[in-house]
């Protein structure tokens, strides 16, 4: 069997993306992704997502995405930009565009220019149900005590619906990446204190408006950028009193720069690129 994909990124967070608002979601779509996702081997890619029929009245499209390792994840920042995007390059060249998610409600999509989009992400919450996290306090969970990779580490975790861990790190220099971050990334994703799992961000703070961030993504390891990350990051740093609210934070990744805004009522917007870099046939 011959599948038509579209390959595409925001800030290097790469997906296949697939057209399934005519044919369904595809029954062989966890396999698929574990397959395909293999990089020098197949595509390659951090998974797949799947563009699927709304789910709601006045929705434009639902998006489903499927981790490289098969399974499926609750949101992805950078995935419903490209969403967007795609959508606005195949027949639906409006400025505002709706996204249904199952598992993180709708998102709003704001065109800002060629390529770039502003998502309204909804509210974050850092209560331990909401993640779900597990022996560390009440909440919120501004500041945690947790023990991975041999260490205790002080963390924040949020939920942009789906699960974060965040750490602050001392020093851009040594901020993890590849194999140093390959050594401790598992240690948090799996940890018991995350029943369901967690996406991890390690970040070094130049300042009030401009963060490094280093991600290892729940299901796919390092990757270039993380969107749902990049908002839980600043919504951390605004919790601790770092971050301003109601002024963008920019937040520099592996990929690319993403901005992001807390307002006062806890409501995230994010701001950053979608971009196709090739359309292709794949024999499954």
């Amino acid at each position: 069997m011959q599948l038509d994909f579209t390959k595409m990124h925001g800030c290097g967070n790469d997906y296949i993306y697939l057209d399934c608002r005519e044919t369904g979601l595809p029954e062989q779509i966890a396999d698929w992704s574990r397959k395909l996702s293999r990089r020098h081997f197949s595509i390659g890619a951090d998974g797949i997502i799947c563009i699927c029929p709304p789910v709601l009245a006045g929705g434009d499209a639902t998006m489903r995405m499927f981790n490289a390792d098969g399974s499926e994840g609750r949101m992805c920042g950078n995935g419903v930009r490209c969403v967007a995007q795609y959508l606005y390059e195949h027949g639906m060249a409006k400025d505002v565009i709706e996204i249904d998610t199952l598992m993180a409600g709708r998102k709003t999509l704001r065109r800002l220019g060629d390529g770039m989009w502003q998502a309204d992400m909804g509210r974050f919450d850092a209560s331990p149900d909401a993640l779900p996290a597990v022996g560390l306090g009440a909440g919120p969970l501004v500041h945690a005590d947790l023990v991975a990779a041999g260490k205790s580490w002080d963390v924040a975790c949020v939920s942009m619906g789906n699960p974060h861990c965040i750490v602050e790190w001392p020093d851009l220099d040594t901020l993890p990446t590849g194999a140093a971050l390959a050594e401790i990334g598992p240690s948090f994703e799996k940890h018991p204190a995350f029943p369901e799992g967690t996406n991890t961000e390690f970040v070094y703070v130049r300042d009030p408006h401009h963060l490094v961030m280093r991600v290892w993504e729940r299901g796919s390891g390092e990757t270039l950028a993380c969107g749902t990350g990049a908002c839980a990051t600043v919504a951390a740093m605004v919790l601790r009193g770092v971050c301003p609210r109601g002024e963008a934070v920019q937040v520099e990744l592996l990929g690319g720069t993403l901005s992001i805004t807390i307002d006062a009522d806890d409501a995230v917007q994010m701001a950053g690129p979608a971009e196709t870099a090739f359309v292709g046939r794949v024999e499954v």
